[in-house]
């Protein structure tokens, strides 16, 4: 965790956690409720952060449960030795009084943990952004509670992807490898999820309900800091991109939203897109990412990352020096895409200080704007 980028905006990152308890019956655990665990990460002032601890970046059995689910060599051990295994926020720093921001809501991958993407979360912070990131309880690696209770992924979740399995993952496989247009693309998508991924499927819809959970959290709890007046914005890794999507195809709450290389599972064939949307890709989920590209009423980005790998877009990049697993690009410039797009994007359509996105594309990576193709 050494070469951790820093964020680079004018206020410090203030955090904390808080557990959301709802009446949801929680499918995976016949007889409980769903419980959404968030962190809540927010701007303030560089001064009052002065001397106060940094916030530990994660816990030793979150990273054995990482080594399990994900294959990912963390050497626990060796971080918290050198000192680094911090997270650059504080926790409970003073808020900034009278002073609010605009709200943006991250989901992480299906797998994978709440902090997942928090490189990304702290650079938005740091430019004036309040950030939820949301737990998903027995789609995560480990979602640790905030009275000590820890819940596991859940033991059928990897067979479960597809049903059956093999013949499943074999036609994703070749999907993502298929040429077409991207109607024929996406319109193959929705036929094979229908046919082998009720359970994704499933848990994109108990997601949306998380988010939607930690929003009235954040509208009955953090209303000196949030100002909804700007709208919403969603952005998520891989299941958590997909998420993001469907927040902004039928919450009107949403004002614009970003996908890191999610295969866009979910019912969203026929819907028309009405907010402004970002999709990153790479090679390996490209065919299976094409829906926002088609039937929207208002821009819609895509960056593509060559030589890129999936896992790539968390906070791996910069943890796992393994190009195998997170890709051969620079993580510092990949770091540095994301955080800009996204910069971009919610100063655009949310704070409205920007006209639009504007990015030139390089040796590694290439952006391109889709106008509108359905007029309103």
């Amino acid at each position: 965790m050494s070469n951790k980028p820093l964020p680079t905006g004018e206020y410090a990152v203030g955090t904390f956690t808080h557990t959301i308890y709802t009446d949801r019956e929680e499918v995976l655990a016949p007889g409980t409720k769903r419980t959404v665990p968030v962190r809540v990460y927010y701007p303030v002032s560089k001064g009052s952060a002065e001397g106060m601890s940094k916030v530990r970046y994660m816990s030793r059995e979150l990273a054995d449960a990482l080594k399990k689910a994900m294959h990912a060599p963390i050497n626990y051990d060796k971080s918290e030795a050198a000192g680094e295994n911090v997270s650059e926020c504080y926790e409970n720093a003073p808020k900034i009084e009278g002073k609010k921001f605009p709200l943006v809501m991250f989901s992480h991958g299906f797998g994978s943990y709440r902090e997942a993407n928090s490189y990304l979360c702290l650079e938005l912070v740091s430019h004036g952004y309040v950030v939820i990131s949301v737990g998903h309880p027995y789609d995560a690696a480990l979602t640790e509670l905030d009275d000590g209770t820890k819940i596991g992924l859940y033991k059928d979740a990897t067979k479960k992807q597809y049903e059956p399995f093999l013949p499943g993952a074999m036609k994703v496989l070749k999907l993502t490898k298929a040429k077409g247009t991207d109607r024929e693309l996406a319109d193959r998508l929705d036929e094979l999820q229908n046919k082998y991924c009720k359970f994704i499927m499933s848990r994109i819809d108990t997601w949306v309900e998380d988010t939607l959970s930690a929003v009235d959290y954040a509208k009955e709890s953090l209303s000196d800091i949030v100002d909804f007046s700007y709208g919403i914005g969603a952005t998520g890794h891989s299941l958590g991109g997909a998420v993001a999507y469907m927040l902004c195809l039928y919450n009107d709450e949403f004002a614009c939203g970003a996908n890191l290389d999610g295969a866009l599972f979910g019912n969203n064939k026929g819907k028309i897109l009405r907010k402004p949307f970002v999709q990153f890709s790479c090679k390996q989920n490209l065919g299976v990412s094409t829906r926002p590209y088609i039937d929207h009423t208002k821009p819609v980005y895509q960056l593509f990352f060559n030589k890129m790998q999936h896992i790539g877009f968390s906070d791996m990049k910069h943890m796992i020096p393994i190009s195998a697993i997170v890709g051969k690009i620079d993580s510092d410039l990949v770091h540095e895409y994301v955080c800009k797009t996204h910069l971009d994007l919610f100063d655009s359509y949310l704070k409205k200080t920007k006209d639009h996105i504007e990015l030139n594309s390089c040796e590694y990576i290439s952006f391109k704007e889709y106008e509108p193709d359905i007029k309103e």
